[in-house]
């Protein structure tokens, strides 16, 4: 079991964050041993001819399954809300030697595998081959398919920010997992693979919605790592699944552009952020928010420099059927 004590400053520091090197770690576990993970079954079946000519040893020395220990250097804390995939694989370059090799060693103690030995004879130049190997998983298995996850990511942390507000801090934890649950001023997580106790101490809680940590909950209590939950978001069972019926008859109502559109303003973005997920012009975005604004079926307002878009209740009628 492991408990999570909050005092009172701690219920105000906890935040979210998205983790796209917690993303990498778990799919490579998926696509290693696909049994257990059915709910993925669509993106194995995808991604697994994809990447079966890559070299990923170093990862995959790097990332083992059990054991009590598992090296910190391969994914570190975010330290934002959402960072890019790039930004995070240069703090895993610059991870300093000593510390590749030393947790390397700490992971395998005296059983070390012959894989695992270029991280303790040469860690410099295994560290920068792992990262090489991390970025060809990416681009490989996860690049194109990232629109579709950090979307289901960013309407999870969206959710959960309504339920602070509607509810108060304590509904950050309502519904994160079968094994979570609060008691009192502690968060519980039971079983675990080891037991213990953390005094939060105003640190407060990170929590971080993972698609690949399903079934399980991953805790985090040791450093460099403050105090912190992986947990699978909602909605996972549906991140794969094709289009039905209604989204085809939405398409041909509005167009597919705009009913994509539309769906993906299951939270409020502003036109870049749309764009980028979409991977389309911020100008074609404009355009078709225009119309559907017209239309009655989006809303914007501004902050700051930004012009955030949502949609409205008709919106939201139409996207349901």
């Amino acid at each position: 079991m492991i408990l999570y004590r909050f005092g009172q400053d701690d219920l105000l520091r906890t935040r979210f964050a998205i983790a796209p090197l917690m993303e990498l770690i778990g799919a490579f576990y998926v696509l290693r041993r696909p049994g257990p993970y059915t709910v993925h079954r669509r993106w194995i079946a995808w991604a697994a001819p994809r990447i079966q000519h890559l070299d990923l040893s170093l990862l995959d020395a790097a990332t083992p399954f059990g054991g009590p220990y598992w090296p910190v250097f391969v994914s570190p804390p975010p330290r934002e809300p959402h960072p890019a995939i790039e930004a995070e694989l240069a703090r895993v370059a610059a991870t300093p030697p000593q510390q590749v090799a030393r947790e390397i060693a700490q992971r395998y103690a005296d059983d070390l595998p012959a894989a695992a030995r270029p991280f303790v004879d040469d860690p410099a130049r295994a560290l920068a081959k792992l990262v090489e190997q991390m970025r060809s998983l990416w681009e490989a298995a996860l690049a194109p398919r990232w629109p579709t996850i950090s979307a289901l990511l960013e309407a999870e942390l969206t959710a959960r920010a309504r339920s602070l507000v509607a509810e108060g801090s304590r509904a950050a934890f309502a519904g994160l997992h079968t094994t979570v649950h609060w008691d009192t001023d502690r968060l519980i997580v039971r079983p675990a693979v080891r037991a213990a106790d953390v005094n939060l101490g105003g640190r407060g809680l990170l929590l971080i919605p993972s698609a690949f940590t399903w079934p399980r909950v991953w805790p985090r209590t040791d450093p460099p790592w403050d105090p912190a939950l992986v947990y699978p978001p909602r909605a996972i069972g549906d991140l794969w699944e094709p289009a039905g019926p209604h989204a085809e008859a939405l398409e041909s109502l509005v167009g597919r552009r705009r009913a994509r559109i539309l769906q993906e303003l299951d939270r409020p973005s502003a036109t870049q952020d749309l764009a980028s997920r979409m991977n389309v012009s911020g100008g074609g975005i404009s355009d078709h928010l225009s119309v559907l604004r017209r239309a009655g079926l989006v809303t914007r307002w501004r902050e700051g420099r930004r012009v955030v878009y949502a949609r409205t209740l008709t919106g939201d009628a139409l996207c349901a059927g």
